[in-house]
């Protein structure tokens, strides 16, 4: 009798999956499952049906919901005990969350004896505005009070004044947080939920990837152009994989350079019209990117916080990026992050503010984006004359196309050059070509002919194994 009850607490269950469940995917399965848990009617510790049951139910191959009972012990939403069964796991606050580590592959923490480092994605330290001069204003002034106030306002009132004039959109509410990334995630984790579809560019900056897979939330890849993303991909991405977010860097975009232009706003916005998805912009390239700042803001303002950096204009240990939009979305990231680091430094609020208003660190950031551009143009024109044609981008970084990544690794390490794979940038299927992501910051005049003979031999660097293709 109790395997009899068994058998029909799991037929209960599996009906229950069958009530919320549309897509009968992978995909589907996994968000429909996850939508259950954050809901409740799944609580920790309650026993799944098993694989075939659930197969059965639903009237497709055992494979299908192994893919995604994987999906979901893979973001810790379920866990196996073998015999036992398969149990809905702890709460997303409880689990211990396990990197995936694309960021790390891009960066690995060994020490560098390159003669010449591309990989970095790292602006040139000269290029930098005069901190020491800002830091002597300030004593001047006699800011330094305002290391001894807990209680003031979060945000330097200046400060907010000066960005919001040239704020691509009306922002209702204005928040300074620790760089780019903090800002993206604090945003992400204030309103991504486990099994949440998130659309990203692809490629896609690493960090934003591992971000997503700590928060147990879904990549839906949307592809690019030389204007931005795909308005078909993003439509794909919205209508089939209901994502509730987009994250894109709107220009000198990370790893391709590409800027988004004004019809790719305009059509992009039309199709998000119509839907509740959070748009997160990271403008990480504000101040050296020579394309004009565009933003999804301009026409979906309650549903877009844009994140203007400014680690490679002004200096990456300011560790200093402003937030602007709807208040419903910054106001829990400001009153989350009270409960822990309260607020950014006021003291690098004020240094900033000094250098957005000093001629000398303004002249400094102009120069810097002139020759950025230059070093850019001067090494693409240099490919090109070895046969080698590579996208014109903006900001620091080029993507260069090769015909095998490893082998193009191994080819630029012998001649002493480091590069970034481009392998931990890509999110679905992957290109017919690879890739290489190269920072042009560390670029010398008179390296670039050594240098550009180095990576045009290295965009044909082949194997010397056979090559077996990730799937």
């Amino acid at each position: 009798m109790a395997d009899a009850g068994g058998e029909a607490a799991t037929a209960k269950d599996t009906g229950r999956f069958i009530a919320d469940l549309d897509d009968r995917t992978p995909a589907g399965i996994a968000a429909a499952v996850s939508r259950q848990i954050r809901s409740g009617a799944l609580t920790p510790g309650s026993r799944l049906p098993t694989v075939r049951e659930v197969a059965r139910e639903l009237k497709v191959s055992p494979a299908t919901v192994n893919q995604a009972w994987r999906a979901l012990a893979s973001a810790g939403a379920i866990v196996a005990r073998g015999r036992a069964g398969t149990f809905v796991g702890a709460p997303v606050a409880t689990r211990p969350v396990t990197a995936v580590g694309r960021y790390q592959r891009l960066h690995p923490p060994s020490y560098s004896a390159f003669r010449i480092d591309l990989s970095r994605g790292t602006p040139d330290p000269d290029l930098l505005p005069d901190l020491g001069a800002a830091l002597r204003d300030l004593t001047r002034d006699g800011a330094s009070d305002l290391a001894a106030d807990y209680l003031g306002e979060a945000v330097l009132p200046e400060l907010a004044a000066k960005v919001r004039a040239d704020w691509p959109f009306r922002a209702e509410r204005i928040a300074v947080l620790d760089g780019a990334l903090d800002a993206v995630d604090r945003l992400l984790t204030a309103h991504i939920r486990l099994g949440d579809a998130v659309a990203v560019e692809d490629p896609c900056f690493p960090p934003f990837l591992d971000l997503l897979a700590g928060l147990g939330a879904r990549p839906v890849p949307v592809r690019m152009d030389e204007s931005g993303l795909l308005p078909a991909e993003l439509a794909r991405a919205v209508t089939d994989h209901g994502a509730t977010a987009l994250i894109l860097q709107p220009r000198g975009q990370n790893p391709t350079g590409v800027s988004i232009t004004a019809r790719r706003i305009r059509e992009l916005s039309d199709i998000l019209l119509d839907t509740s998805t959070l748009v997160i912009e990271d403008d990480h390239s504000a101040g050296i990117a020579a394309a004009p700042l565009r933003s999804l803001g301009s026409r979906l303002p309650r549903r877009t916080v844009h994140i203007r950096s400014y680690s490679k204009s002004h200096g990456a240990d300011l560790r200093l990026a402003v937030a602007g939009g709807p208040a419903d979305l910054l106001d829990p990231v400001v009153e989350r992050r009270m409960l822990g680091a309260g607020w950014t430094s006021r003291l690098l609020q004020r240094v900033l503010l000094s250098m957005l208003d000093d001629a000398a660190a303004i002249h400094a950031v102009t120069t810097a984006r002139a020759e950025y551009r230059r070093r850019s143009a001067e090494l693409r024109r240099a490919l090109t004359r070895r046969g080698i044609t590579v996208a014109r981008g903006d900001g620091i970084n080029l993507w260069l196309p090769v015909a095998d990544e490893n082998a193009a690794m191994i080819s630029l390490a012998a001649a002493g050059i480091k590069a970034a794979p481009g392998g931990p940038f890509i999110v679905g299927d992957p290109p017919p070509t690879d890739h290489l992501r190269i920072t042009i910051s560390p670029l010398a005049d008179a390296d670039l002919d050594w240098l550009a003979t180095e990576l045009a031999a290295a965009t044909t660097a082949v194997p010397t194994y056979r090559r077996i293709r990730r799937t």
